[in-house]
Parts: structure tokens; sequence; C-alpha cells
């Protein structure tokens, strides 16, 4: 994704944001201009929409207002210097790509080890954050908030994000098949079980992120949420915040 912008405090704000996804000299899918707007225009109060008009998808918040042109791959955002509007409209674009190619963006952790990589989701408190904090030194934190999550031939890949949680630290810009997915609760000890494939799908389905009201969109993820189900093992997963939860994970 490119993003353009005569603006050099939001270059700098983008550089520090996004510094290891950065990538000149790839040749960028869609491209944004943005035009950056006084703190005044803004609307603190504003709910943010997400609607189909002529052919493109509008986005809004009090902070961002953002065109995207499907048929184009091009689009234009008005925003506040802030790294939030950015950020947002970045989330949002990308569950709209995602979902037309059978993957989704998922309110998850994820890192890779032995070259696998595991997804960690659960509700605000579950623990995401927390147990990426506990991995070894031989496990890659993919992300500790939102995992990219995109089909493939054999399964499933989870991609790094710069989307950050708690931990405040962008994850790492590689890959790796899914090995396996957990859903999250605290115990007194690290034990997991398989979790039933409708109740992976209801789960995947509360921590999706989507933010349009598009009936065929949301048919698709539903159809992604129950082929992920099929293909990627799932627990849940009963832990204490301690490195030994490791052991149990793989």
């Amino acid at each position: 994704m490119a993003l353009q912008t005569d603006s050099s405090a939001l270059v700098e704000l983008l550089e520090h944001r996004f510094g290891k996804f950065l990538s000149p000299s790839a040749t960028a899918a869609l491209q944004f201009d943005i035009t950056v707007v006084p703190d005044a225009v803004a609307d603190p109060d504003a709910d943010l929409t997400v609607t189909m008009h002529d052919g493109s998808w509008v986005m809004q918040r009090g902070d961002f207002r953002a065109e995207w042109n499907i048929a184009a791959r091009r689009g234009r955002i008005r925003q506040t210097l802030n790294p939030y509007a950015i950020d947002s409209v970045l989330r949002i674009v990308h569950t709209l790509v995602l979902s037309m190619e059978g993957g989704f963006l998922l309110h998850a952790s994820s890192a890779v080890r032995d070259g696998r990589a595991y997804v960690f989701m659960g509700p605000s408190g579950a623990g995401k954050s927390t147990i990426v904090g506990l991995a070894p030194d031989d496990v890659t934190v993919l992300t500790d908030e939102i995992s990219y999550l995109r089909p493939s031939a054999d399964g499933y890949v989870a991609f790094g994000t710069p989307f950050a949680g708690e931990r405040g630290e962008a994850g790492e810009p590689m890959s790796a098949p899914v090995a396996a997915l957990f859903q999250l609760g605290r115990g007194a000890d690290n034990r997991h079980e398989p979790l039933d494939p409708a109740d992976a799908v209801r789960t995947l389905m509360r921590n999706i992120l989507f933010f349009a009201h598009d009936r065929r969109l949301v048919s698709r993820i539903l159809d992604a949420a129950c082929d992920f189900a099929s293909r990627v093992p799932a627990y849940a997963l009963l832990f204490s915040p301690d490195r030994r939860v490791w052991n149990t994970v793989g």
C-alpha cells in the first residue's frame, strides 16, 4: 500500500509507527493520497461509518474521512495529524480487501516458532499480549493485537502486522503457515483441549474485525471462518502467566 502526502510531519509519524513494514521499492497494490487538516476540523464525538457509494468505500470518523475506489485501487484520506487516523484507515481497508479474498483480520495475537504460526484469540483481558510477552527467545512475535490471516493451498498463513496492543510494539514483517488456533482463558495451570469446530466458528466471528454494513461481505467472512475452522486445529487454552505455557503450545 502506497501512502503519499506533502506533510513532512505526517511522513515522520508514519516512519516512526510503521518503520519495520516500510518497503519503498515494493510495487503497491493500493494507493492513498493523504491531506492533513487542522484539528479544529475534527469532531471528536463522531462515530465511525463505513459505507459504499458509487463504487467507492467511504470511511469517516471525527478525525478522518477516506475514500477508496475499488476498481482504481486508489483513494484519498483527509485526516488530522495523529497516528490513530491512518492506523484505523489501514485496518478498515484491509478488512475489506481480505473479505474479498477469503481472509480476515482477527482480534488475536500470533507468533512463529519453528516455522509455524500460533494464533491466540480472545476478548480484551484474555491474555493475548501476555502470552506473546512470555514467549521464549526462539519465538518471533507477529502481533500482540491484530492478526492478519489469509488462505493458502495448504491452510492459512499468518502475517506480522504493525498494529500494536498492550506491549506497544509492532510485530515482525514475516509470515508462516498457521499450525493452531487457541481460544484463551486464565487458569491455575497450563492445559488445552480440542475446541469443537462450531464453537471455533462462533468465537472467530466474535473476534473478526469488520466495520462495514454489507451483507455480501459478511457472508464471505462467515464462509472464511467456517473454512478456517475446518482446516486449522483449534483448542481452548487455559494458562497461568508463566513461560511454561509455551511447553503446552508447541
